[in-house]
């Protein structure tokens, strides 16, 4: 595929540098020399200095023949204007950043595939949403809901005391015949190796395993992993950013009592005009005495949501040693995702790898409704809608040629969610939600085109 990508900040070095490494076509535009430096020296890409508005540096960037526009600049207005003139110029299709969450819940209102803007991503909103859906499913370090619930991912590390660990994951399928859940990948404590789990697949303590399941699984693996649901009523956020305002407001929303510290005093009172249903304090997060002060000890989680990521972690570090029950830090470097288990903190977030998930579906074969890479395994895991003419229709899922390195992990038929096993069969229609690792997503693709 040709890609174009504007704007060089975080999110989009993240993609290109992604997409570099799976052999696309790449052009990343942006009017900072410095900003396309790093990127020129250590990507396989074409750099481009311009204003990615502009009609003399879209042609130069070869628009009419490229197949995605992503614009990920740090203006709105920016990305909303490239999009329109991309789609005019000849693109096949566009996505744009935006901070407006507005525009995504009125998107088929305002019509804005008629203007040329095929899709709408929000960081911000992406991370805030990944924050509830935490603090939902509190014992899980990770979750991932497709369908609307239909099929629910969860990461767990699994406790010495999980009845399974020891086992091989078919002795635990005839000890537990009757659950409902699959294990889709996992990687051992100590290691960055992800494996894909087979019939001989030993569970270890210490796995950060994967699992797809369906609704009422998820009691099933709260027991069966050892962890317990703990009820999460009172939140303190720390950090007033677009991700803590956002996570503030859909929690208050949702009868959460929050309570968000921010340092800045007049964005402190900005915040309190905006969030009526939480209590806003100014001060420094940093404080330890602040924190106590505060009852730090009463909450029931803790987020650290500030623009520092060290400031986010030693925070969440402070809060766990208070035996808060669930701690979420936001960072932006990628490389802590390794460190975040053994270090103690409950679940790192990341918005570029959350708005390269939403993104990279865009440019899988096949019809992929969803996609997520899992925090710091090299796995991905993808929806693919079954078309008529597709290799699996109408096979069962034990006589598919499927590569050891994936895994079918479940099928939503009809709206209902299900865990397949090998006497499945997989009709037009269904939703297949797929794990696989990288060497294998272009074999698994031509499966399902």
């Amino acid at each position: 595929m040709k890609i174009i990508i504007a704007g060089a900040g975080e999110v989009g070095f993240h993609l290109a540098k992604l997409l570099s490494y799976e052999s696309q076509d790449i052009t990343l535009i942006d009017s900072k020399k410095e900003s396309l430096a790093y990127a020129d020296n250590h990507l396989d890409i074409r750099v481009l200095k311009g204003d990615a508005t502009s009609i003399a540096v879209l042609n130069d960037a070869q628009v009419k023949d490229s197949d995605l526009v992503i614009a990920v600049t740090s203006s709105e207005t920016t990305n909303l204007t490239l999009c329109m003139l991309a789609k005019q110029l000849g693109c096949k299709r566009t996505i744009a950043r935006i901070s407006n969450t507005e525009f995504i819940k009125n998107k088929d209102l305002l019509r804005f595939s008629d203007l040329g803007i095929d899709e709408l991503i929000s960081p911000e909103a992406l991370a805030a949403t990944e924050i509830q859906m935490l603090l939902n499913k509190s014992a899980f370090n990770d979750t991932y809901e497709f369908e609307d619930g239909e099929l629910i991912m969860v990461g767990v590390s699994l406790l010495k005391s999980a009845p399974f660990v020891g086992k091989q994951v078919k002795e635990a399928a005839k000890i537990f015949p009757e659950l409902h859940f699959m294990p889709i990948a996992l990687q051992r404590t100590g290691t960055q190796y992800t494996v894909i789990p087979r019939g001989d697949t030993v569970f270890k303590e210490g796995d950060q395993v994967y699992f797809i399941t369906v609704k009422k699984g998820v009691d099933e693996l709260y027991k069966l992993t050892g962890k317990k649901k703990a009820e999460i009523k009172n939140v303190m956020i720390l950090g007033g950013s677009k991700v803590g305002y956002k996570t503030a407001r859909d929690l208050c929303a949702n009868k959460f009592n929050v309570k968000l510290i921010e340092k800045n005093k007049e964005k402190a009172f900005d915040l309190a005009d905006e969030l009526p249903n939480a209590l806003v304090i100014n001060g420094d997060g940093r404080n330890v005495e602040l924190l106590d002060e505060e009852s730090l000890e009463s909450m029931d989680a803790f987020i650290a949501v500030t623009g520092n990521s060290e400031t986010n972690i030693m925070s969440c570090l402070v809060a766990k040693s208070k035996y808060i029950k669930k701690t979420i830090a936001l960072v932006e470097n990628m490389d802590y995702f390794q460190l975040s288990h053994s270090i103690g903190i409950d679940t790192l977030i990341n918005k570029k790898l959350l708005a390269a998930n939403n993104i990279f579906r865009h440019i899988r074969k096949g019809e992929v409704v969803a996609l997520m890479r899992l925090n710091n395994l090299n796995a991905e895991i993808l929806e693919f809608i079954v078309k008529k003419n597709s290799k699996v229709t109408g096979a069962t899922i034990r006589e598919l040629d499927f590569p050891k390195a994936a895994t079918i992990g479940g099928v939503v038929r009809d709206g209902v969610g299900h865990i397949a096993l090998g006497g499945f069969k997989i009709q037009e229609g269904d939703r297949v939600v797929v794990c696989c690792l990288p060497n294998e997503i272009q074999k698994i693709e031509r499966m399902f085109l």
